[in-house]
């Protein structure tokens, strides 16, 4: 199957909602795998926990964060003005955030928390918000 009829396929069968839902939980996975080594790491040893993949996955959250961002920047973009300034501030913050894991700072805690908590919101479950472990 080409690559144009599989994507195709996916978009007949999936929601964008479970497309976008799919797509954080796999880069939320690669960022979990990382998450204990480096948020316990010494500042020398973060330096080898992202070049073992971290770097990577912290790559394609932003990547993600940033196509939802310039999603809801679009004029055509029907989500309610105030939920649009919300999760436009929050790409923005991930974006920052990710600039300082990258390099050595930070934790992976807050950046998982954050994507468990839209993907509760993409799979309809508004409960109470999920505090990475």
């Amino acid at each position: 199957m080409s690559v144009a009829a599989y994507k195709r396929t996916i978009s007949e069968t999936e929601s964008p909602r479970q497309i976008e839902r799919r797509i954080l939980s796999r880069v939320t996975g690669e960022l979990e795998a990382f998450l204990a080594d480096y948020d316990s790491a010494s500042q020398a040893g973060r330096g080898a926990v992202l070049a073992q993949g971290l770097r990577t996955a912290l790559w394609e959250n932003e990547r993600i964060w940033t196509a939802l961002r310039d999603d809801l920047a679009e004029p055509a973009n029907q989500f309610p003005a105030e939920l649009k300034a919300a999760l436009i501030s929050l790409a923005l913050w991930v974006e920052r955030e990710t600039q300082v894991v990258m390099g050595g700072g930070g934790t992976v805690s807050p950046l998982v928390e954050v994507n468990r908590n839209i993907i509760r919101g993409l799979s309809g479950d508004a409960g109470e918000p999920v505090a990475a472990e």
